[in-house]
């Protein structure tokens, strides 16, 4: 990452659009040029998986790591490429500009793709030829899966025949044959979306923005990486988890959180040198030029639950082999642009992995202002360089909506004697922004939401709820020249251009 630097977290289905979602196209570009205007170093976004209804479309529960989300496909690029015509943009339904409704969005931008995908000659295009050789690793195996689940109604790929459940050759010649126009399909889809993707990075590139990008640690169970690569989970006989991931009970929660997900057999990724986890950092790093890495003590040791425990309190800590992890990944990649999500309740052996690889940490300042005041380690005063400020995430409330209504009398006293003023909720985001900006942390990122001085209605995500989440959009217009030129005078005073 660059020495003193700063940028904006904004994921991309929150862009404005006319098609209901956010997407490569025109308003990534403008949005781009925002960046570079106010002299911003990133632009920081969530996974860009494929999300389900099922998941809430949550970007961290995905059927595929390596997959693009064809709902962030452009529909004007797609006129650009001469595969849809303007005609076809004229009927779009009235979407709302500040939700995105999932269940419209994924049934227009659907038969859009369709469209584009019946008027493209996939028989005389080299690209997308080179597209899918280059990609086969991963792309076979999700066209073909995402073909099944299709096929099967959705059904999880454990209640499939049993002949194609366990991948038996014969079956995966056959349904490869029986499911070929489908399978095509989505290759073209995404052909299409990293097409978009790459062009979109080579913007940034031309402005000096580099991309920070998000991968979980975990997969979840029904998605093509567990059915390809079922021997790298603890698994049984019939396909079916033995322990899944979660974390132990806190002061949070009583009864832990039991996530669900699958949990990895290290042994047998060691015995293999890791090399699903080379081809996943690979394939990462060539779309971002910088990684967050999820739930980063999962990686140190891991809270594993009997996958029939209904919580997360008979669960145990197992140790991953982390130096040996992270030591074979330097081998592979001489840049190894990473920050370690350290959020919580972090122990000295995940701090000890994190200092021997030279591994930035998160620090946010809706933490700071706690009982453990002023000896908290999120607190500027005891920033480090190498770590990355934030005012918060997407899993928080946003600054307004936190002052308002998270921050108790006393923390908020705390947070008073601090910046050594009292101020109302108008002003308490740039205040926040700007002990972000003035930290001696190398990195700063700041939430579109906290530019603006949004409420607790436009946060993006509220962690153990299932509804209502992902959905927040950026308004058209809504950043003024006035918030340019306070962010960008913000950026150049304390040093960050």
């Amino acid at each position: 990452m660059k020495k003193r630097g700063s940028g904006i977290l904004l994921h991309i289905t929150s862009l404005p659009s006319p098609y209901g979602i956010g997407d490569l196209g025109p308003e990534a570009y403008r949005f781009v040029d925002f960046l570079s205007e106010t002299k911003q170093s990133f632009w920081q976004i969530l996974p860009l998986n494929p999300t389900n209804p099922a998941y809430g479309n949550s970007p961290y529960s995905s059927p595929s790591a390596f997959a693009g989300n064809a709902l962030l496909i452009s529909p004007d690029l797609l006129v650009e490429y001469g595969y849809l015509s303007k005609l076809d943009l004229e009927d779009v339904p009235s979407f709302s500009d500040q939700r995105v409704d999932y269940a419209t969005v994924t049934d227009y931008k659907y038969d859009l793709l369709n469209k584009a995908f019946g008027n493209f000659n996939k028989e005389n295009n080299s690209d997308f030829k080179k597209f899918c050789d280059e990609n086969s690793s991963w792309l076979d195996d999700y066209s073909l899966f995402i073909s099944l689940k299709e096929r099967f109604d959705e059904a999880s790929w454990k209640d499939w025949p049993q002949e194609i459940r366990d991948r038996k050759e014969s079956a995966m010649k056959e349904w490869r044959e029986k499911l070929k126009n489908r399978i095509s399909m989505r290759k073209f889809f995404q052909y299409v979306f990293f097409r978009q993707f790459f062009a979109l990075k080579e913007h940034c590139k031309s402005k000096n923005i580099e991309i920070i990008g998000d991968v979980p640690i975990y997969v979840s169970f029904d998605s093509v990486d567990v059915w390809a690569n079922s021997e790298i989970f603890k698994l049984d006989e019939n396909k079916k988890p033995t322990f899944v991931a979660g974390v132990p009970p806190d002061y949070f929660s009583k009864t832990g959180q039991r996530w669900g997900n699958p949990v990895y057999n290290w042994d047998v990724i060691k015995n293999d040198r890791y090399s699903w986890w080379i081809s996943r950092m690979r394939h990462n790093l060539r779309l971002f030029d910088v990684i967050r890495l999820d739930h980063f003590r999962g990686f140190v040791a891991y809270w594993e639950i009997p996958a029939d425990e209904k919580t997360a309190v008979n669960g145990k800590w197992v140790e991953a082999p982390a130096e040996d992890f992270f030591s074979t990944l330097l081998k592979h990649f001489s840049c190894f642009p990473v920050i370690a999500e350290d959020l919580g309740l972090i122990t000295t052996d995940v701090r000890q992995v994190m200092d021997q690889f030279g591994l930035p940490g998160m620090k946010l300042l809706v933490f700071s202002f706690g009982d453990d005041f002023p000896d908290g380690l999120y607190l500027p005063h005891n920033h480090t360089k190498n770590c990355v400020v934030y005012t918060g995430t997407h899993d928080n409330n946003t600054v307004k909506g936190w002052f308002r209504e998270e921050v108790k009398p006393k923390n908020r006293m705390n947070l008073f004697n601090y910046i050594g003023r009292e101020i109302g909720q108008d002003e308490i985001h740039w205040e926040l922004i700007r002990l972000a900006m003035m930290s001696v942390a190398d990195s700063c990122i700041i939430s579109v939401q906290d530019i603006l001085g949004l409420g607790e209605d436009s946060r993006m995500n509220i962690p153990s709820t299932k509804k209502g989440n992902w959905e927040w959009r950026l308004k058209a217009g809504r950043i003024t020249s006035s918030v340019i030129e306070r962010l960008k005078k913000m950026t150049e005073t304390y040093g960050r251009v």
